[in-house]
């Protein structure tokens, strides 16, 4: 009777180490290539091939944002906008897009035409910076192309904006 219990017991011990080694095994080991995932962020900022699109988003900026039913750059869009003459002034290789965004509020005709306006004001700040007209295009989406959806100012104020999308180039 007693060795059946010591058989038992090693037994039992046996078990309890054989399920520590396997969990051991199975956890996951922390890993160093995590960090600066997103854009603007981390690491890949700094690894943005100079004169690339991410060199331009990452490291210029590629959207002014705009006050409720304005169409007007601020001085924070200006310093954008300074940044982005001065890039595509260095890759003239480049022509591009500025696109017209508005919040969802309003009608859809409305946020058009607002969308072109905003998108006519940064693109006139860029010719009366030296890039040449005939690079520039511009558009307005309106209210169709929100970057956050939500009923709260943290979105609206996000959507009112322009992006400058860089079309073709040696990237």
């Amino acid at each position: 009777m007693f060795t059946k219990i010591r058989q038992s017991r090693t037994f039992g011990i046996a078990v309890v180490i054989t399920a520590a080694v396997a969990l051991g095994a199975c956890a996951k080991k922390p890993t160093q290539s995590g960090a600066g995932i997103g854009l603007g962020t981390g690491a890949n900022a700094s690894v943005a091939k100079p004169g690339s699109p991410q060199d331009f988003v990452v490291n210029v900026g590629d959207r002014v944002l705009f006050t409720v039913n304005s169409s007007s750059v601020n001085s924070e869009g200006k310093a954008i906008l300074d940044r982005q003459a001065q890039w595509l002034s260095q890759y003239p290789n480049y022509n591009f897009t500025v696109e017209g965004h508005a919040d969802e509020r309003g009608t859809r005709e409305y946020n058009l035409a607002l969308g072109a306006r905003r998108a006519a004001a940064t693109k006139r700040y860029l010719i009366s910076k030296g890039i040449a007209s005939n690079r520039i295009k511009s558009l307005s989406f309106g209210k169709e192309r929100p970057v956050a959806v939500c009923n709260d100012i943290s979105c609206w104020s996000q959507n009112r904006r322009t992006v400058t999308v860089l079309n073709g180039g040696n990237s």
